[in-house]
């Protein structure tokens, strides 16, 4: 079989069986709460999986190696360290608390969980509205999706972007949370093995002296805080926000909502296990950057590192050209394992939290999460048609504002039994999103972790504060 008659047979091959299991999903869900969230019959290991899955996806595997690549050994302490120690301390502190709340009121999404615990529907509904900021995660992984198929195929990267969307918005619309969930495990086994694979592969490039390799590219390159890097300079750019903003991110509605999907509080330390451990092995892929670098290879474009350097590392040989194959088809699975949770998220939430507050239940909400499904992937390729030139920085603006006006609202309503003031938890939240924002945009903060970090500081010091002036209140 040749390479070309292969990457073929290998394409359709997967294409098959994520329809396959898309149909199992499908015969499973019958409402729009089984599209949400399934029925609470899914194993703690296979939701564990699916949620590093989720979390790992195209800005690990595909655009923050590119990162790495630039910046050096800071990128990869800011992403690899302190983000899977802040990804491990949210899950310790909110897992249970979150799901003893969310059963208790059978929520669906983020929003309605908002709602439930602070019992005004116009602060969910605010919720439900900046959530829609997700849809600039859309546009990374559409847009990190798209340069993969343009390095497995003979297209151009628009016709990839169109591909890409048919492929995932027609499986997901299908089987929702079920589909999401068993294709997610799917890809989550070949992303394993894949970063194994290159991890071990590429090591070649240290030599047997990692620092020593480091320090050949640049003294700075080599640094933990890279005094000529614009985004990771500093203790406070590279570890505390690394930490606190990936913390702010595990309350996004495609992660957080997981927790929902166990059968009970008995399921939660096999499920942070397994999320832990498949996550830090997922955190090897970083290493990419580094061996692009050491490679020698001049990429100016930095979303497309990882790419370039699977094409430069294994299309000289023919047993390379068919590792590329599943190679690529894995990253493109990767992508695909964060799209389709983030759309099943967004179509309930939409639902759920803007359509029936709104107007009322007499609509068909598991045909009209549906239909919400096609409106968002319009609204993705549009934003993705002509990307920034660093789109992962373009998606970091969005998706951390989102992770600063979360914070105080999930994290209080979790950790605190008491009741608070509504005021408290409003004014936190505007000042996450809006103090962000603010400083992204008219204060010149390139790196958006820190403007957000600093939204999350001043966020909860006012938590606090209205929670020391409201002490004596209760319920």
């Amino acid at each position: 079989m040749t390479p070309e008659i292969f990457k073929y047979t290998i394409t359709f091959g997967y294409v098959a069986l994520v329809y396959y299991l898309s149909w199992v999903g499908m015969r499973r869900t019958k409402d729009v709460k089984g599209f949400a969230i399934g029925n609470k019959d899914m194993s703690p290991y296979l939701v564990g999986i699916t949620l590093a899955a989720s979390i790992s996806s195209t800005a690990t595997f595909v655009i923050n190696p590119g990162f790495v690549y630039t910046h050096g050994l800071s990128a990869y302490i800011h992403y690899g360290v302190a983000g899977s120690l802040g990804i491990l301390t949210a899950f310790l502190v909110l897992t249970k608390g979150f799901l003893r709340l969310g059963e208790s009121n059978n929520a669906l999404t983020i929003p309605q969980w908002i709602y439930y615990r602070y019992n005004h529907r116009g602060f969910s509904l605010f919720f439900a509205f900046i959530n829609l900021l997700s849809i600039t995660f859309v546009v990374l992984i559409l847009v990190g999706c798209s340069l993969l198929m343009t390095g497995l195929f003979p297209i151009e990267q628009k016709a990839g972007l169109i591909l890409v969307l048919l492929f995932v918005f027609s499986y997901v619309l299908m089987g929702g949370t079920y589909a999401h969930a068993y294709t997610n495990t799917l890809q989550g086994v070949m992303m394993l093995l894949i970063t194994v694979v290159l991890f071990v592969q590429g090591w070649k490039y240290f030599g047997g002296d990692f620092f020593g390799s480091l320090q050949r590219v640049g003294q700075e390159y080599s640094s933990a805080y890279n005094a000529t890097s614009d985004l990771y300079y500093d203790f406070f750019s590279v570890f505390v926000s690394g930490f606190i903003v990936t913390f702010a991110l595990m309350l996004q509605p495609h992660i957080l909502t997981k927790v929902l999907y166990l059968r009970s509080e008995k399921d939660v330390g096999k499920f942070i296990a397994t999320t832990a451990i498949v996550g830090s092995i997922f955190t090897l892929m970083l290493m990419i950057g580094f061996y692009a670098r050491l490679a020698g290879l001049e990429l100016p474009a930095q979303d497309a590192v990882v790419r370039e350097y699977l094409l430069y590392e294994f299309s000289s040989s023919v047993w390379g050209e068919y590792a590329l194959v599943f190679i690529f088809i894995t990253l493109l699975a990767a992508g695909m394992s964060t799209l389709d949770g983030i759309l099943v998220s967004l179509s309930a939430m939409v639902v759920n939290d803007l359509v029936e507050p709104l107007f009322g239940s007499k609509i068909n909400a598991l045909s009209l999460s549906r239909w919400v499904l096609v409106l968002v992937g319009v609204v993705g390729v549009w934003l993705a048609w002509d990307p920034p030139p660093l789109i992962g920085l373009f998606a970091q603006k969005g998706v951390y504002g989102l992770a600063a006006a979360s914070l105080v609202p999930v994290l209080f309503g979790v950790l605190v039994p008491r009741h608070i003031p509504l005021w408290v938890v409003v004014i936190s939240a505007a000042i996450g999103l809006s103090f962000h924002l603010v400083l992204s945009f008219y204060f010149g903060i390139k790196n958006p972790a820190i403007s957000a970090t600093y939204a999350i500081l001043a966020s909860s010091a006012f938590g606090l504060l209205g929670l020391f002036l409201t002490r004596a209140e209760r319920d």
